[in-house]
């Protein structure tokens, strides 16, 4: 979900005021393009595009596949992969759940109920698939705030829990060896505990740790969630950390340790598969960072790479995925591909 503060210029090697322009003048001329492009129907074919920019070690060959209408509010705010490579994604502002192929194609697997007259805006944010392919997304939406499911191909979200009091409903994640999601509440700093067989949810942790500083920039706490290796990680935007919870052999939170400092604007996050190393998104600060085992931290990718205000990122096998919402450049929502050596 969009964290607060200025979209930052390139943080990596130096490029030419010229070509800084150039970058700038083709994306802006390409996103006035592809803002006249209207959803018709379930499916929409996006343009892709061979464009390809740098990327900093260990990550090479970073392109932008497919490009989204801000028009329609196609700003993707989280990311979940199927086997053959496509993407689930929610669209944050239009409550959308659209799968998105590498060739371009759009479709939208569903779109979650309209808010009660008088709410807040309906956002739509965490979402994970289990192995039938059934998605469970986080939407806020006053009294219908909550997980919803939708079944594998897509059709109607049906609730799973309600959760009306949770105010900022934004990460999610899931351990399927339990059939149970962790939901982070970024205004509260909290994350929720959802049981699958007993569509009920209970607080599981909490604390200084999970909510912004009295200094921090941004309201947002506790944002991103994974379940990796018997604990759930989690980001706090507001104090640009990464977070490890041990889960109790009773499923009750252990004590949380900081595991990686200096993370500005971080969203969510995943494992790349090698250990406990990470990919974030930091929306913020317009970058992806990795962060190894030892919580240090390295700038992979910046504005110059593609990326605008990345929300969220996946890996499969040695291809990273980065998904910008656009939140603060208002210019190129899109997906971008990597390779991860």
């Amino acid at each position: 979900m969009r964290a607060s503060g200025p979209s930052t210029a390139r943080i990596g090697p130096p490029t030419t005021r010229g070509a800084l322009i150039s970058i700038r003048l083709r994306r802006y001329h390409r996103s006035l393009l592809l803002s006249a492009v209207t959803l018709a129907g379930l499916a929409v074919g996006t343009q892709t595009t061979g464009t390809a920019f740098g990327a900093t070690a260990p990550l090479s060959g970073a392109r932008e596949v497919v490009h989204f209408d801000i028009a329609t509010l196609q700003q993707p705010e989280n990311i979940t992969l199927e086997p053959g490579g496509a993407a689930d994604v929610t669209f944050q502002k239009s409550r959308q759940v659209a799968q998105v192929a590498l060739s371009g194609t759009i479709t939208v697997l569903a779109t979650l109920p309209a808010p009660p007259t008088g709410s807040a805006t309906a956002t739509a944010s965490g979402i994970v698939r289990t192995a039938d392919g059934t998605l469970y997304v986080n939407y806020n939406a006053g009294a219908n705030s909550g997980i919803y499911r939708i079944p594998a191909g897509g059709g109607t979200p049906v609730l799973v829990v309600a959760m009306p009091e949770v105010k900022v409903l934004n990460g999610l994640a899931i351990d399927a060896s339990r059939d149970t999601l962790y939901a982070t509440d970024s205004s509260s700093g909290t994350v929720w505990k959802v049981s699958l067989r007993t569509r009920v949810a209970s607080l599981w942790t909490q604390g200084g740790d999970f909510q912004p500083g009295s200094t921090s920039t941004s309201s947002l706490g506790a944002n991103g969630v994974k379940v990796h290796n018997g604990a759930v990680w989690v980001t706090n935007t507001g104090n640009g950390t990464l977070l490890r919870v041990p889960i109790n052999k009773d499923g009750t939170a252990g004590t949380d340790t900081v595991k990686a400092t200096g993370l500005s604007g971080i969203d969510d996050f995943t494992f790349t598969g090698r250990g406990d190393q990470v990919l974030a998104a930091q929306n913020g600060t317009n970058q992806a960072s990795i962060v190894s085992s030892d919580g240090m931290v390295q700038t992979v990718l910046t504005a110059a790479d593609g990326i605008e205000n990345p929300t969220s990122v996946a890996v499969k096998g040695s291809t990273v995925y980065v998904a910008s919402g656009a939140y603060l450049t208002r210019t190129d929502p899109n997906l971008l591909l990597a390779r991860l050596r």
